[in-house]
């Protein structure tokens, strides 16, 4: 039977590649973000899929969105965390004061990363399957190693707390609640289209039991895995995908 997978930031990257898992099983597939075009091209490339442009980082339009996916598809079975990324990316603007530019890139990596996939989440945990719910947020290696952009890493670090209190609330339903966390991962817009660093590259590369760096479809895999009914039994966990590069080298 077919299954309503909603998937935040699901027009690029891991998003994406989990959506095309996804709709290649058969499910029914809802891909939200920003970007109207970019959501509507990724939308085009998957059968059946449906697309919202929607900024989750505002109260109105995750309300708006959440409502309107109630109306079409009633209940949600799988819900997929992938909007957020790193806030260096985002325009800072003139900011002489030091202290501004501190507020301004925790501020922003907490929206993007944290506050997207709360609101989202609180709008629509009404309506999650009940039981066979599922809820993934995409945690970092960053929120155990730290990172270059501190903001980031503790942004993602966050999630950790309300996916656990989540999973406690939500299990009486039959819904399970877990995160992934991926090492550096290709073929994202992490770094904003900049190449990685060849000697960075290869360090991290080094840090790895596998001997390579991730791919987005190493963490879809993982995402479709742990909606499935083998995975009923797994709430309330932080999976880790990174070759081992969490335990160094």
């Amino acid at each position: 039977m077919a299954r309503t997978v909603v998937i935040s930031g699901g027009g690029t990257g891991i998003g994406f590649a989990a959506a095309e898992v996804f709709a290649a099983g058969g499910d029914r597939v809802v891909l939200l973000g920003r970007r109207e075009q970019v959501l509507a091209q990724a939308a085009g490339r998957l059968p059946g899929a449906r697309h919202h442009a929607v900024d989750l980082s505002e109260p109105a339009q995750v309300r708006g969105a959440a409502e309107s996916i109630e109306r079409e598809y009633g209940a949600v079975d799988v819900l997929i965390h992938s909007a957020g990324g790193n806030g260096a990316l985002e325009e800072r603007g003139e900011r002489p004061d030091p202290l501004d530019t501190v507020a301004h890139d925790w501020t922003v990596n907490f929206r993007l990363n944290v506050l997207t996939a709360v609101l989202l989440t609180e709008a629509l945990r009404d309506h999650l399957a009940t039981p066979g719910g599922r809820v993934l947020f995409l945690s970092s290696i960053a929120a155990y190693r730290g990172s270059g952009v501190v903001p980031y890493a503790a942004s993602k670090a966050a999630l950790h707390p309300y996916a656990f209190r989540l999973a406690e609330e939500l299990g009486p339903r039959g819904v399970t609640v877990n995160a992934v966390a991926p090492g550096l991962v290709e073929e994202t817009d992490f770094f904003g289209g900049v190449p990685y660093p060849e000697e960075r590259l290869r360090s991290r590369i080094a840090e790895t039991a596998t001997g390579r760096i991730g791919h987005p479809g190493d963490i879809a895999q993982t995402l479709h895995w742990l909606a499935s009914s083998a995975a009923g039994h797994i709430t309330a966990q932080v999976i880790q995908v990174n070759g081992g590069a969490e335990r160094g080298r």
